[in-house]
């Protein structure tokens, strides 16, 4: 827990949007192993039907479990998010699409560039535990709307450029048909509410962290993305693309898809009571 809450500090003293990646690191291409790595989760079998327990998974958000510090450290008291600190809004996100990041932050699959702690902090959470957290976010509905970023503060920070967002609303409803960039709504949906369980909710989503992962995607820092789709994408964007898309998905209200799509988790028999 100790060394988890140092490093948290140590990130932290990064300064106010100190987390965006700099242009030199983008231009970084990722070693063709990385690029190259299977988006399989590495989920034991016995996980994918079991059902989080909401009450839980808001205990541990909250007050966190052993060497897991509380998940609102870095994304906020109902996880929105925090542009200061480039986390993601993770409130209103499919129970599939944030149990299957868990595993591949403890898989290594992915890797955390932002804070540089979810890989130690996955590795720490047992399966029950990946899955409470995530039925938790999942449940949460009321305050979304709330979590879009401030552009105009943004702006002011002068840290991170902000781009236009009536220039990503073209984008994210009809692509860039002259460079074959498919309009993000073919698989986000409208406003980027998502499609689950495989396509996650981008409207609503951080700005900072919505640029950081586009540019991650782009340089394939970032390559957990099944058969490699987003890093297609996101290769054919310049970085004025991926700060219109930002600008236009932040500002843009999600949309609730309904239920969290979490595995039937059928009632225990009773006793003496055979099925």
């Amino acid at each position: 827990m100790r060394r988890f809450l140092t490093a948290l500090l140590a990130a932290a003293a990064l300064g106010a949007f100190g987390v965006v990646w700099s242009e030199e690191q983008a231009a970084e291409p990722a070693p063709a192993a990385e690029a190259a790595a299977p988006a399989a989760t590495p989920m034991p079998m016995e996980a994918l039907t079991l059902a989080g327990n909401a009450e839980a998974g808001a205990k541990i958000f909250a007050e966190g479990k052993g060497e897991a510090p509380p998940c609102m450290s870095c994304h906020g008291e109902k996880g929105l998010g925090d542009d200061n600190m480039g986390t993601p809004r993770l409130a209103g996100q499919g129970f599939v699409y944030l149990r299957k990041q868990l595993y591949e932050f403890a898989a290594d699959r992915r890797t955390d560039t932002t804070m540089g702690v979810m890989n130690g902090i996955a590795r720490a959470l047992s399966d029950q535990d990946k899955a409470d957290i995530s039925a938790y976010e999942a449940s949460i509905r009321e305050d979304v709307l709330a979590s879009a970023s401030n552009l105009e503060e943004i702006k002011a920070a002068g840290a991170v450029p902000v781009g236009e967002k009536h220039l990503g609303k073209g984008i994210v409803l009809y692509g860039i048909p002259e460079r074959n960039v498919p309009a993000c709504t073919s698989c986000h949906q409208y406003n980027g509410r998502g499609a689950l369980p495989v396509y996650p909710s981008i409207g609503g989503q951080r700005y900072v962290y919505l640029v950081n992962q586009l540019k991650m995607w782009r340089d394939g820092s970032r390559a957990n993305d099944p058969l490699a789709q987003m890093r297609a994408v996101a290769g054919k964007l310049s970085d004025e693309d991926i700060y219109n898309v930002a600008a236009y998905l932040t500002s843009a209200p999600p949309i609730s898809i309904g239920n969290s799509r979490q595995p039937h988790q059928p009632e225990p028999a009773a006793a003496g009571v055979a099925h």
